[in-house]
């Protein structure tokens, strides 16, 4: 695939992957730092915001701190949230305001930012009613798990941060590596039921239903949720579980108390009884990589159809 290369100096590799400093042969991204324009933007509550100084962002959402990342700002964010793990320096360079839906207002405005950008389900509602009459422009990022969903929300950072061309140029690199994706998809004959285990709570699995980010990302893979009759994360019976016979089991590869090996989850009379289990298929992958929606979606797509399918 042909290099794509925007005015600057990051690159931005096939399928999603942030490069920097590497040649690949593959969509490529380059982009660079200019100065920042003001500008007027609708946001995801529908508000029209006027942003005259973006110089100074505190950006709260891991796939917001992606996009400006990958959009060459780095120096534009003074702040970032707990979910901000990719690039992994900026939780190493940036102040932390906290996990993004248990924002602290002083926290925030504290950091003397000139515009905050935040992911959509930012909280609690009395920060952001806090922090939306507050001078400083706040912005809420439209978070659907779709395709279209990440090109709203580069486009909007983007315009935010008054970097249109670059906004454009990393949204058409997305588009092409979205529509190699769906010749992978064409591929699939035989969708596979995806079952997605946020955790376990009080032993029962937390699950993911319809209009969530694993829903999303199952079925940009080309395959299926097995759980479909009801929106959101909730707690399964053994029995509903075991009903809905998902040949994959999908989890996050993480560590801490929540963590848990492939032999204990095997072993859970959830599980157990399942066509997944009969094949001790299981996936593990980054929690942010997953469901973060954000520049590497692409990757995670291309990621979790290869290990439901094999390739």
């Amino acid at each position: 695939m042909s290099p794509a290369v925007c005015p600057g100096s990051i690159t931005f590799g096939a399928f999603g992957r942030l490069v920097v400093g590497m040649t690949l042969v593959s969509t490529m991204l380059i982009v660079a730092v200019g100065g920042a324009v003001a500008g007027t933007v609708r946001d995801a509550a529908g508000r029209t915001v006027t942003v005259g100084d973006p110089s100074r962002i505190v950006s709260i959402g891991g796939a917001v701190t992606e996009i400006l990342y990958a959009l060459g700002l780095k120096d534009r964010v003074v702040a970032v949230d707990a979910t901000s793990l990719f690039p992994i320096e900026a939780m190493k360079e940036k102040p932390n305001v906290g996990y993004f839906r248990a924002l602290s207002a002083e926290g925030v405005l504290g950091l003397n930012p000139s515009v905050v950008l935040a992911i959509e389900g930012a909280g609690p509602k009395e920060t952001i009613s806090v922090l939306e009459s507050a001078t400083v422009p706040y912005v809420r990022v439209p978070d659907r798990y779709t395709g279209d969903g990440i090109l709203d929300k580069v486009r909007l950072v983007a315009d935010v941060a008054g970097a249109h061309e670059r906004g454009e140029c990393l949204a058409k690199a997305i588009t092409a590596d979205l529509t190699a994706l769906a010749g992978i998809r064409s591929r699939v004959t035989q969708p596979k039921k995806v079952l997605f285990v946020l955790s376990f709570l009080n032993g029962k699995p937390l699950v993911a239903g319809r209009n969530t980010a694993a829903d999303g990302i199952i079925k940009l893979a080309g395959a299926v949720n097995a759980i479909t009759g009801f929106t959101g994360y909730k707690s399964l019976t053994d029995e509903a579980i075991i009903d809905a016979k998902p040949d994959v089991i999908l989890i996050m590869d993480r560590e801490g108390p929540l963590s848990m090996t492939n032999d204990d989850l095997l072993k859970q009379p959830a599980i157990s009884l399942t066509p997944a289990a009969s094949h001790k298929a299981i996936v593990r992958m980054d929690g942010l990589h997953l469901l973060g929606f954000g520049p590497r979606t692409a990757s995670a797509v291309r990621e979790l159809n290869a290990a439901v399918y094999g390739g």
